[in-house]
């Protein structure tokens, strides 16, 4: 038996489409897989480069494309589990391989016999007949390797790997003393009348949060954005200003778990990586690999959008002031903006069937799933979804489906991790544990994570309208995944620019209140009773346009993103607090009523995930979303024709093709912003 059949982290499962045995893994059985893989890889790589035969894209690209399998087995497990079921164990295995990781990958981009073999090929790439596929990776493969430092001499690129090892280490700890720092931010309370407008399932959760943390009462946990769900139902002002308090002061308390001189080395190395490639700064460094042409582009989106926001703001704020009082604080806009979500006063009947907040009896888990987003991707796509019970996942709230497509053949699993839980960072994402390539033949296991409120056993879990939406947006992400239809693994699903890959999970968020779908789910939880038309009706007119204090706290996040890297080596701040301040007021998006989205301390999709600089890549999305979801409702909304039409235009395709170009052949025209201006309700605000 070889070593790697031995290893039940890389050995073929024997399970459908190679799940991973996770019953038979153990957090020890790691390290010693990666201690395989990691040379198996080097010794593929050093095969290609070594070939005496002149470099072709078949012997050069296309067989480093192929390289590596047995690694991407063990970055699927893990970093899955990483993620979504950390532990001691798993976060001191994520620190190491955060630097193994980083250093294994520059040894691949600076081999030089290797680059040069690439260098060839990209050089006659014109005169060697290659699809665009093969064009695409080809150019990939190139400036991966020049941007990893290949082009430089061997200080810059001893440099570039010092740089590189840091920053995997800072932003690997990053991620997780947020993790820590929100579980010890959660807020307690002694008196249960203190929770007043939170559900019974909401209230029970507390109270068994309290008690596995061994304190008295109830435990509010936090999410991960400033704004928090529970601020927007709780009625005492008190209580909603501890928890607002404790959102906003995560990781600058001065604790073990403060990131705040973190941030300042990342976007110093940041910086300096940028400036070694020959960039200006780290934005334009990240910006020139996105579908945006450059940062200026998208400041300039930021502000003329920020300043239609701040306009329609301070109407927004008026009118709450007016209606609630002159003395409001952040947390009371949140929740008076909720509460006026919540009034029925303009859906004539909705009141008689409870109100707005009454949707959630209407909003069953499985109903939601079964009955809303697996019955949309069913219409849309001819997908079919079949629980396995038979297939376990990493943690026993784990559940596995098996996707068909419409002629009923196997072509993936979905995997649905729903439930919060103390050892899950906050948000909602998709992964993938294998992606699809024809070349490797590999079908697709993609997972949707969220972090829903688990019910008492018995109870029904019930979703609020945000929940409703997250969970049709992050399923977005996997229908990119599982429909993916490509050659090459690196061009599969999800792997596009980052200011496109949110396009295709907004444009799937459409359906969640679209008729022809809400009314398949929409049945109350414990009665059965299909949802009234007038609550429906009002559900969907409060669903219908941003607030724009929502709008401004994204376009803050994504501003001091923008900000924060754009600096040059020189010029990074020594205080960051006092550099998000001006930073927010230099961009027009400063109110002491709304917070962005994030604060830097605990911004992690900008310093301990994939987004830095690219924050505003989902409005940058949206323009494309906002303007698809006219093309589906104008000819003919929920339709096979079209679905299948948007699926082999887009989805298919992932980055084989361009995929700017794609979405305009599907319209017949470039996208426009006039629709996303009229969604959030910015149309007035500009003319």
């Amino acid at each position: 038996m070889s070593d790697y059949a031995a290893s039940p982290v890389l050995a073929d499962s024997g399970l459908p489409y190679d799940l991973p045995d996770f019953a038979r893994i153990s957090d020890d059985d790691f390290l010693p897989a990666y201690d395989l893989a990691l040379p198996a890889h080097l010794a593929e790589v050093a095969a290609i480069a070594e070939d005496p035969e002149p470099p072709t894209f078949a012997n050069t690209v296309g067989a480093l494309e192929a390289t590596g399998r047995l690694l991407a087995r063990a970055n699927g497990i893990f970093f899955n589990l990483e993620g979504a079921d950390s532990n001691p164990q798993r976060a001191r295995i994520a620190q190491e391989l955060a630097v193994r990781l980083t250093e294994h990958h520059a040894t691949i981009a600076m081999n030089p016999a290797l680059f040069a073999r690439i260098a060839e090929v990209y050089d006659h790439r014109d005169a060697l007949g290659l699809s665009e596929p093969q064009r695409r990776l080809t150019e990939r493969k190139y400036r991966d390797a020049v941007r990893a430092g290949a082009a430089l001499d061997a200080a810059g690129q001893a440099e570039m790997r010092a740089i590189a090892a840091r920053l995997a280490t800072l932003t690997t700890e990053f991620s997780q003393k947020l993790l820590d720092d929100t579980n010890a931010s959660a807020v307690q309370v002694l008196q249960a009348a203190d929770l007043d407008g939170l559900s019974a399932g909401e209230i029970a959760a507390a109270r068994r949060a309290a008690e596995q943390a061994g304190v008295d009462g109830h435990l509010i946990a936090l999410e991960l954005p400033t704004s928090q769900s529970s601020v927007a139902k709780l009625t005492v002002p008190a209580v909603r200003a501890r928890v607002f308090q404790a959102s906003i002061d995560r990781c600058a308390r001065g604790n073990e778990n403060d990131t705040r001189a973190m941030i300042l080395e990342i976007v110093q190395l940041r910086a300096r990586r940028a400036q070694l490639l020959g960039y200006a700064n780290h934005a334009e460094f990240v910006i020139a690999e996105e579908t945006a042409p450059d940062p200026a582009a998208v400041a300039d989106l930021l502000r003329d959008l920020g300043t239609a926001a701040m306009a329609a703001s301070e109407r927004e704020l008026a009118r709450l002031t007016q209606r609630h009082g002159a003395a409001l604080r952040p947390e009371d806009v949140t929740f008076a903006l909720a509460a006026e979500q919540r009034a029925t006063a303009d859906a004539p009947g909705a009141a008689a069937a409870g109100g707005v907040d009454e949707f959630e009896q209407y909003c069953e888990l499985d109903a939601v799933l079964n009955d809303g987003v697996f019955a949309a991707a069913g219409a849309l796509y001819g997908l079919a979804f079949t629980e396995r019970p038979d297939l376990h996942g990493y943690h026993p709230d784990v559940r596995v489906w098996e996707v068909s497509d419409a002629d009923g053949a196997g072509i993936g699993l979905f995997v649905g991790d729903f439930f919060a839980r103390p050892s899950k960072r906050g948000g909602a994402w998709m992964n993938t544990v294998v992606d699809q390539s024809t070349q490797l033949e590999t079908r697709p296991i993609v997972v949707n994570v969220l972090n829903l409120t688990k019910p008492e056993a018995g109870e029904p879990c019930l979703l609020s309208l945000d929940q409703l939406v997250t969970a049709f947006h992050e399923f977005g992400h996997a229908v990119h995944g599982l429909l993916s239809a490509v050659e090459f693994v690196s061009q599969s699903g999800t792997s596009v620019p980052r200011d496109f890959v949110e396009f295709p999970s907004q444009v799937n968020e459409m359906w969640a209140l679209h008729p022809d779908v809400v009314t398949r789910y929409a049945r109350h939880a414990e009665t059965g009773a299909p949802a009234p038309a007038a609550l429906l009706d009002a559900v969907r007119a409060a669903g219908d346009v941003d607030s724009a204090h929502s709008t401004i706290e994204y376009l803050a996040a994504a501003a001091l993103d923008l900000a924060w890297h754009r600096l040059g080596v020189d010029e990074v701040p020594a205080d960051v607090l006092a550099f998000e301040a001006q930073a927010l007021a230099d961009a027009g998006l400063a109110s002491p009523l709304i917070p962005p989205r994030y604060r830097s301390s605990y911004f992690n999709h900008i310093f301990g995930g994939g987004y830095s600089s690219a924050y505003y890549s989902y409005i940058w999305s949206e323009i494309l979303d906002a303007e698809t979801e006219q093309w589906f409702l104008k000819s003919g909304g929920l339709q096979r024709e079209l679905g299948l039409a948007f699926a082999d235009a887009v989805l298919s395709r992932g980055d084989s093709v361009d995929p700017v170009a794609a979405h305009a052949g599907l319209l017949g025209q470039p996208a426009t912003i006039e629709p996303l201006l009229r969604r959030r309700g910015l149309v007035a605000a500009t003319e």
